[in-house]
């Protein structure tokens, strides 16, 4: 079990950024921060999404700019620590292969308490879970728990099953509420495509109709393998869907959470 006590100095959120003041469904990110803030004990300032309008226009954008059109130019990596203070930092937006993704697995890390699940200030096995997959020839890292799928090291996973429905990890089995899946779940349902949560175990995987791996710097992007094995049809019609719908996501320099 992975020391709890540096969880609980922040929570952050990364969130598609064009380099100037429009940030990618800002709001859903700052929702899920306040939430997330709640279970770390982190008082969530009143005027949050203020105090991130106003830090904007001073962020250095970084050299690189993905000129890739599925995904946004750059990040910025919203943190708010425990004393209450609020930062932004641009960070460059690394550019995916069009190609299936492959994922290896390893182990999904865990802490004490109500931790796992959120966006929190120990995220180093998340980190270490990516530079493992990269080592082994691996994209994405995918951890697992008692045989079943828990969440991606920087992507949510969702597969589409033999019986037509969409399933993801269900947020209290330790699964990040994915923002990306958020914006592109009602037009899955919209186009025929039930989205439910689920306990996505090694029966399901092998017998699924296909994969994706989604998140706010990568965008959609098929998944081909786990471990070598092939992993159903990939660039179906879940990846399409969900392709058409995170290009009609939400850009914007006016940011607003629920209360």
């Amino acid at each position: 079990m992975t020391n709890s006590e540096g969880a609980y100095s922040s929570v952050w959120s990364a969130i598609g950024w064009d380099g100037d003041k429009c940030l990618s469904s800002a709001s859903l990110h700052f929702d899920r921060m306040r939430r997330h803030s709640r279970r770390l004990g982190i008082d969530f300032p009143d005027d949050f999404s203020e105090q991130v309008s106003s830090l904007l226009g001073v962020v250095s954008v970084p050299d690189n700019r993905n000129d890739d059109p599925s995904q946004d130019p750059y990040l910025m990596v919203i943190r708010l620590t425990s004393e209450g203070v609020v930062s932004a930092t641009g960070a460059v937006n690394m550019k995916w292969p069009s190609r299936p993704l492959n994922g290896i697995s390893i182990s999904a890390p865990t802490w004490e308490g109500n931790i796992r699940g959120t966006k929190h200030g120990d995220y180093g096995p998340y980190q270490e879970a990516r530079v493992i997959a990269e080592n082994n020839g691996g994209d994405v890292g995918l951890l697992f728990e008692n045989g079943c799928l828990i969440d991606g090291d920087r992507c949510a996973p969702l597969l589409l099953d033999s019986d037509g429905v969409a399933y993801h990890t269900p947020h209290h089995d330790g699964a990040l509420d994915s923002v990306t899946l958020d914006v592109i779940k009602p037009y899955l349902e919209m186009s025929g495509v039930p989205v439910r949560p689920a306990r996505l175990t090694l029966g399901m995987i092998e017998r699924s109709s296909e994969m994706i791996v989604c998140g706010s710097g990568m965008g959609i992007k098929a998944l081909g393998t786990i471990d070598g094995r092939k992993i159903g049809k990939p660039h179906g019609p879940l990846f399409s869907i969900s392709q058409e719908a995170w290009s009609k996501r939400v850009v914007s320099s006016k940011f607003s959470e629920s209360r």
